[in-house]
């Protein structure tokens, strides 16, 4: 009889996290989250396809919530509550994953997957600045250019004064 673990994939995620925080994503492999959870490589593939699926698997887990804290912030607010919300939430989270996005072999790997996503980001956070913007004729415009220069400044580590000093310009 096969043995059953409670909410193996949580496990499993858990203990990739902890493996690339620790050993980077180079050192990571399905059988090193296999043995460390007392379940055969199988079973892993079961429920994760790849090492690269276990990955993105947690950083969505870990992105969905930094959503969900930015959200909190996004109810009633202007457009800088929300870039500052947003900006806040896609540091911490830049921060919780440094070494993914700093690992040159996570970097080649999750490339062409990320330029994949990329409009999906944008749209995610864009639309909490559409709504702050509305009634404007630019909106539209204000909100996608906002949210790229958000995305590019925060992964540049640019401090949110200067986003500031642009959509105070803009507006």
């Amino acid at each position: 009889m096969p043995k059953i673990i409670e909410n193996l994939p949580e496990k499993l995620l858990a203990e990739t996290r902890r493996q690339v925080s620790e050993s980077g994503y180079g050192a990571v492999t399905v059988r090193g989250v296999a043995a460390a959870c007392g379940v055969g490589v199988g079973t892993v593939y079961n429920y994760f396809p790849s090492k690269d699926v276990l990955i993105a698997s947690f950083m969505l887990e870990d992105w969905n919530d930094a959503l969900d804290a930015m959200r909190v912030a996004f109810s009633d607010a202007d457009a800088r509550a929300v870039l500052s919300a947003e900006y806040d939430g896609l540091t911490a989270f830049l921060r919780r994953h440094e070494r993914l996005f700093s690992d040159p072999e996570a970097i080649r790997t999750f490339s062409q997957m990320s330029h994949k996503r990329h409009d999906q980001l944008r749209a995610q956070l864009a639309e909490p600045l559409r709504k702050t913007l509305a009634g404007r004729a630019e909106a539209d415009f204000l909100a996608d250019f906002l949210t790229e220069a958000l995305l590019a400044w925060t992964m540049a580590g640019t401090d949110k004064t200067t986003l500031f000093s642009v959509l105070d310009r803009l507006l």
